[in-house]
């Protein structure tokens, strides 16, 4: 059922080694130091959370669900705190939402699937657009990638060696163009050659006096020129070793531009992971991926319970 293979998972528990290390050895601190689940424990737990960048809301949530099942289920000892904690993060994610049927390549009737991927520069966006054409062409989708950042000077350039390793297509123009009117020519070309999906790049910062935001709003009207229910998937990419300010990209991006799903990259090197329930509750937003890693196949579908799973892992 799951959408990982045994290569997929050691990556994501290897990939999650800082954000689990930090939070269950505190965890494993506060067991030993503590003899009973009294208020105290319960209250050092609930800051062992926060400074995981769990979020103060899912924090507040999870906390004053252990404290009801203590009371309610009869918990005395501090043992049973990692499977409690660990039921409770992981009914945190089943409230929030998720993919129509669980599996992000799900293309849905369109084609060309358009899909935008959003978010600031240093982010992961242009590694991310790579390792998602790279996935799309393994499973035997024809792949168009828009090179609509064109602010960036290095941008147009990274992002046609990642399209070529991925084995996909590439719709540039030259640095200075009109990023609506890039987009726009790669759902036209890819409409035209009968592709199946087209992923657009687009700048995370302009080095113009033009509004970001409104520039990604008119790349949105446009590419709805050529297909009225297009785009068919905003992705904001994240650097989840931001931390809570991921959450304020987020809630900027989303009331710009309608954000549809996350994709959190970079949690291989934080102990910040916790932002990914963070965001995705704050925003009822669904992770669709997760990056744990440099390379081509380091892009991993977001499952909730296999996420939790591999965060309290301790073999």
């Amino acid at each position: 059922m799951g959408l990982l293979n045994d290569i997929g998972l050691r990556k994501l528990r290897d990939g999650l080694e800082k954000t689990r290390t930090g939070l269950l050895d505190r965890v494993t601190r506060l067991v030993k130091a503590r003899t009973s689940l009294d208020d105290e424990t319960i209250d050092q737990l609930e800051e062992i959370l926060v400074s995981a960048d769990v979020g103060a809301g899912v924090s507040l949530d999870v906390i004053e669900s252990i404290r009801r099942r203590v009371k309610q289920e009869g918990y005395t000892s501090t043992s049973e705190l990692d499977a409690l904690l660990k039921n409770e993060i992981k009914r945190q994610f089943a409230a929030a939402p998720a993919t129509e049927d669980g599996d992000p390549y799900d293309l849905r009737p369109a084609r060309p699937y358009v899909i935008v991927v959003v978010g600031i520069n240093g982010a992961g966006k242009t590694t991310t657009i790579g390792k998602l054409a790279h996935q799309y062409v393994q499973r035997n989708k024809k792949v168009y990638i828009g090179a609509a950042d064109t602010f960036r000077a290095a941008a147009s350039e990274q992002l046609a060696i990642w399209t070529e390793r991925a084995g996909a297509t590439i719709i540039q123009q030259a640095r200075g163009s009109a990023p609506a009117a890039v987009a726009y020519d790669a759902v036209a070309s890819a409409s035209a050659q009968s592709a199946d999906v087209v992923i657009i790049d687009t700048a995370g910062r302009l080095h113009t006096k033009v509004n970001l935001m409104e520039e990604l709003k008119k790349i949105k009207r446009v590419i709805a020129k050529h297909a009225a229910d297009a785009p068919h998937e905003v992705l904001l990419v994240i650097d989840a070793s931001t931390g809570q300010n991921g959450l304020q990209q987020a809630k900027q991006f989303h009331a710009a531009v309608g954000i549809t799903g996350l994709v959190v990259t970079k949690l291989d090197g934080t102990a910040k992971g916790g932002i990914v329930l963070a965001i995705s509750r704050e925003m009822n937003l669904p992770v669709r991926f997760v990056g744990v890693g440099e390379k081509i196949d380091d892009l991993q579908p977001f499952e909730p319970t296999v996420f939790v799973d591999a965060l309290f892992e301790t073999s």
